[in-house]
């Protein structure tokens, strides 16, 4: 009797111990990320960002239910995520899904709340597309959050991927961060001055702007909102403003549009003018944000609308972020014929494709706050961490070397992204174009450091293909196709990037005699292709004209991109300091070392030939051919030099909106690098998921492909063979054992 129980009470015990196990994984367990670059666990980006919260921060997740894939497998990744984070920030972190979708009952009407909250955060839905009983239909979906942090608020409208995911939250937390601190530090508040002319509102209802009275209770709500959750931040004033030569100054100042309209008899309406604008005004800063826009349609001719008041609290949003410097600063040089940070319009206008750069500004300005510097008219300021300098193409005065210079020498990293050559374009668009090399002066600060621009365009059989319309297939060869073996991925910033394409990409050569080894570091981050050659002198980039050479020995790599760390000696050391002259126009280098001169000269404010220096109108005692000295350093702190002989990559045409190609990652990875962000670097290139397989030779395919189709089945049969041959052995040997 107890030999039948004993198996019963194993079974038992086994299926306690198996109840135990489940209750003990409930609470203690483990993952393992066995991915290559750990997509599924939080960078130390990310770690970092959700450690050091010193306010309570809330994710309200409003996700539609039931959804098919691959919308599902997002929900899954958001939730999975979002633990992560709690798991890492302990008590201050906290999430919540909110179910919008309608159900029966009690549950239908706590979803319609649900959804009325979302819209309230500014979360609407977006159409999908979904495949059901073998159609293709279109649904409405929430697939959004907030993220709320004291009072402010930041949302993520559409969570439609989760590639760049943790990214996106990441950086969204740490602005809030930045914008807590950046609030806590502002003394002064931002002026908001609405201009809105009541005059208007006898012309409002005949352009269909029946509700323009109510404008100006919407732009103070609006604000109202704003200040709630920005620490009241803002300071309202509404001012109405008819008066022609009053409009006419502040349309000025602020490049307003003023509004202006004739005597209607008709509608017993007399002439007049006005405006509707706001204006923003901080410490030196001011920007303003039409209320009313204009609008040519075809047919229906001009049109008029209001500004929208969702759309005006994100545009205020964002210039008071900008105001306040919620984000570092970053220097771009702004004149010298550098490539512009918004849409080339002279192009535009031309029908050309043009060198705008809107999309890697829109990129840049998320995390950093961008200072265009005119360094004709401004000096490059202290502290800068980065200086941006793309493709300039008029020459540099040696006081402007010496500020670029000078910037170096005082740990403001350079980032310059060049071209040998500058494209004029035939009058009237018709014609080839020429290409002028590119002699700015700034080659000869370059070259001082370690590095130079060859006056040349690689071309690389290994390049991007075209497909006309025709048909057919048309290579690229001014286009080099960049893959891993031509990226070095050593570098932290420079992970898990796998593939580049360049345009019009000009050699990078490193100075050799003028680098010394023991101070500065040069690391070699692109190169194309071992079957790449020159075009020197005459240059022709119709792709009908060019050809690879017919000798190999021709062809060879070349450099494209280089990063110069370490410690730099002034090039104007041992030279003489360049000078320059306090005129009406120009600017000191500084009022010190103007005061410094004058001291020396005379401490009693005199000129050297004993006469009193006479102040001129504007107070200030400038006697006329005064100069400035300039103090001179002359080596560096440890500093960083990037330089890419391929300045389109920064262009729109190479860039997406989204940042989340290679050739986004990169830029923006080397930037963030430059400004001592490896940690965001990382975190982004995460999101890349371009792994392209080895290259191999027609032989080792055809070899590959003979294996799988014959190969297996043989080593099939002899595994077959060899078990037989052993099992045969086996039973010669038991066979001779009982014979015996």
């Amino acid at each position: 009797m107890g030999h039948l129980k004993e198996p019963y009470i194993k079974f038992i015990l086994y299926i306690a111990v198996i109840v135990l196990v489940n209750i003990v994984g409930l609470t203690l367990f483990f993952r393992a990320d066995l991915t290559r670059n750990q997509i599924f666990s939080l960078s130390e980006a990310s770690k970092e960002a959700v450690a050091t919260l010193s306010e309570p921060l809330s994710v309200k997740v409003f996700f539609s239910k039931n959804l098919p894939a691959p919308h599902n497998n997002t929900e899954r990744y958001l939730r999975d995520l979002l633990e992560e984070y709690a798991a890492r920030a302990g008590r201050l972190f906290n999430y919540s899904f909110y179910n919008v979708s309608s159900e029966e009952g009690d549950l239908s009407s706590r979803a319609d709340e649900n959804r009325e909250m979302a819209r309230s955060y500014g979360i609407s839905p977006i159409q999908i597309r979904i495949m059901e009983n073998d159609e293709i239909k279109f649904k409405n979906a929430f697939m959004g959050l907030v993220i709320i942090h004291g009072d402010l608020i930041e949302k993520i409208n559409a969570v439609t991927s989760t590639d760049g995911l943790e990214y996106q939250l990441t950086t969204t937390i740490q602005k809030l961060n930045n914008k807590v601190s950046a609030l806590l530090r502002v003394k002064d508040t931002i002026q908001a001055k609405l201009y809105l002319s009541s005059s208007l509102y006898t012309i409002a209802p005949l352009i269909g702007l029946d509700n323009l009275p109510e404008l100006a209770q919407t732009v103070k709500d609006t604000i109202a909102d704003i200040n709630a959750r920005s620490r009241g931040i803002l300071a309202f004033e509404h001012t109405d403003i008819s008066d022609r030569q009053a409009l006419d100054r502040i349309a000025e100042k602020h490049d307003i549009m003023a509004l202006s309209w004739p005597a209607i008899a008709e509608e017993n309406i007399s002439a007049g003018q006005g405006a509707a604008a706001l204006v923003l005004e901080y410490k030196d800063q001011s920007a303003s944000l039409p209320l009313i826009t204009a609008m040519e349609l075809p047919i229906i001719g001009t049109t008029y609308q209001m500004a929208d008041p969702v759309a005006l609290k994100e545009e205020i949003t964002g210039i008071m972020e900008k105001m306040i410097g919620i984000n570092q600063d970053i220097g771009f040089l702004a004149n010298h014929g550098t490539h512009t940070l918004g849409p080339d319009q002279t192009a535009m206008m031309q029908g050309q494709q043009g060198a705008g750069m809107q999309v890697f500004n829109n990129l840049l300005s998320d995390r950093y706050n961008i200072k265009q510097i005119p360094l004709a008219e401004q000096e490059i300021p202290e502290g800068l961490n980065c200086l941006i300098i793309a493709k300039p193409t008029e020459p540099f005065s040696d006081y402007e070397l010496f500020q670029i210079d000078q910037a170096l020498m005082q740990g403001t990293n350079i980032a310059f992204f060049g071209d040998a050559f500058q494209e004029i374009m035939p009058r009237g668009g018709m014609g080839m174009p020429q290409y002028i090399p590119i002699d700015t002066g700034l080659e000869k600060l370059l070259a001082h450091y370690g590095i130079s621009l060859t006056p040349a365009y690689v071309l690389d059989k290994s390049a991007y293909k075209h497909q006309p319309r025709e048909g057919g297939e048309q290579v690229i060869y001014f286009a080099p196709l960049l893959k891993e073996k031509s990226i070095n991925n050593t570098p932290e910033f420079m992970h898990n990037i796998k593939g580049l394409i360049a345009m019009q990409a000009s050699p990078v050569e490193l100075v050799k005699d003028n680098i010394d080894d023991s101070r500065v570091t040069a690391t070699r981050l692109l190169h194309t292709s071992e079957e790449s050659w020159l075009m020197q002198g005459s240059i022709n980039l119709n792709p009908m004209f060019i050809s690879p050479p017919e000798s190999t020995e021709e062809l060879r790599a070349y450099d494209l991109a280089y990063i110069l760390e370490g410690t730099f000696t002034s090039y104007f050391k041992d030279k003489p300091i360049p000078r320059k002259e306090v005129g009406d126009t120009d600017t000191m280098a500084s009022e010190d070392q103007a005061d410094a001169r004058i001291d020396e000269d005379d401490p009693a404010g005199n000129d050297p030939t004993g006469k009193e220096i006479q102040p001129d109108e504007s107070g200030s005692a400038i006697p006329p051919g005064l100069v400035a000295e300039n103090r001179l350093k002359e080596t560096s702190s440890p500093v960083k030099i990037f330089i890419l002989g391929c300045s389109q990559m920064l262009q729109d045409n190479m860039l997406d909106p989204g940042g989340k190609t290679t050739n986004a990652t990169f830029i923006l990875n080397t930037i963030d690098h430059l400004n001592g962000r490896d940690d965001i670097a990382a975190l982004r290139s995460k999101q890349q998921t371009l792994n392209p397989l080895d290259p191999t030779t027609p032989f080792m395919r055809g070899l590959i492909k003979s294996f799988t189709i014959a190969g297996l089945p043989v080593l099939v049969i002899l595994f077959g063979l060899g078990v037989w041959a052993v099992r045969n052995a086996k039973k010669k040997k038991i066979a001779k054992i009982f014979n015996s």
